[in-house]
C-alpha cells in the first residue's frame, strides 16, 4: 500500500508512540489527522508538521467520526493508527485485606483500553471501506495491544484482560473485513521508554534495561513508528499480532 497520496489518523497521536507515528507517516507522505484530548501538544504538532488536530475522546462515536471525516477530507483514508491510553485500575483479584477487586476501575480499565479500540476500528473500517480500492487493496488498521495480554503481572488483571481482548480481535476483525480489502494488525509493545514517563524514565531503563535479553534496553517510541509504516507498506502483513520486546517475557512481577 502507498502511504505517499494517503490520510492517516492517529487516535492518541500527541502520546509517545502516537507522536512518533505521526511524525514517520507524515514524512513518508501522508495527510494525518491527530486525534487526541491533549489539545497544547496536539495544537504544536499541528502548527510545526502542517497537520490537522482532531480534540478526540476514543470513546465517544462522534468524536471519532468526525476525525475519520477530517481525514477522508483530506486524500482517500487508508491508515488507522490506534494508540490512546487512558487510566488503569490494579491490584489483585482479592486484596490482602480480603476485599474482592474494584468492579468499577475494571469496567473503566476495560473501557478505555478495550471498547475504546474497538470504537476506533469499526468506524474507521467503515470510513476506509468507501474508499475506492488499489489492486483489490482499501488500508490498514493497526492497533495497539501489549505483552500483557500474554503475559500480565501481579496486579494488572483489568490491564491484560484488556489488551488481550485487542490480540483476540486481530484475527477476527482481519477476517471480517477481508472481502473489503481491508487489513488488520496489532502491535504489543513491551517496556516502551516514552515523554511520558518524564524524571522516573531512568530509574525504569535501570530496572528493565538489564531484564530484556537484546537489545538490553527499553523500547524507543521510532521503533514503534518505523513497525507501524512496514505493517502499512506490507500488504502481506494481516491478522497477526506483533510482539515488538527484544525478547523479553514479563516475570509475575
Amino acid at each position: 500500500m502507498q502511504i505517499q497520496g494517503s490520510s492517516a489518523v492517529v487516535v492518541g497521536g500527541t502520546g509517545g508512540l502516537g507522536e512518533a507515528t505521526v511524525r514517520r507517516l507524515h514524512a513518508a507522505g501522508a495527510k494525518i489527522v491527530v486525534a487526541d484530548v491533549a489539545d497544547e501538544k496536539g495544537k504544536l504538532l499541528e502548527e510545526e508538521l502542517g497537520i490537522r488536530y482532531v480534540r478526540t475522546d476514543a470513546t465517544s462515536e462522534d468524536d471519532v467520526q468526525a476525525a475519520m471525516d477530517e481525514a477522508a477530507a483530506l486524500a482517500p483514508l487508508r491508515i488507522s493508527v490506534d494508540t490512546h491510553g487512558g487510566p488503569a485500575a490494579g491490584g489483585r483479584l482479592v486484596g490482602k485485606d480480603g476485599s474482592p477487586m474494584d468492579l468499577a476501575g475494571f469496567r473503566t480499565t476495560v473501557e478505555f483500553y478495550l471498547i475504546a479500540v474497538f470504537n476506533v476500528m469499526r468506524l474507521a473500517a467503515a470510513t476506509i471501506a468507501r474508499q475506492e480500492a488499489v489492486d483489490g487493496d482499501r488500508g490498514v488498521i493497526v492497533n495497539t495491544a501489549s505483552i500483557a495480554a500474554y503475559e500480565g503481572q501481579i496486579g494488572q488483571l483489568p490491564y491484560a484482560a484488556a489488551k488481550g481482548g485487542v490480540a483476540s480481535m486481530t484475527l477476527v476483525a482481519a477476517r471480517d473485513l477481508s472481502p473489503l480489502g481491508i487489513r488488520v494488525v496489532t502491535i504489543a509493545p513491551g517496556t516502551f521508554l516514552t515523554p511520558a514517563y518524564g524524571k522516573a524514565g531512568d530509574q525504569l531503563e535501570a530496572h528493565w534495561g538489564p531484564r530484556i535479553p537484546h537489545p538490553k534496553r527499553m523500547g524507543r517510541s521510532p521503533e514503534y513508528a518505523s513497525l507501524v509504516q512496514q505493517i502499512c507498506e506490507n500488504d502481506y502483513l494481516n491478522g497477526e499480532v506483533i510482539r515488538l520486546d527484544g525478547a523479553l517475557r514479563f516475570p509475575p512481577k
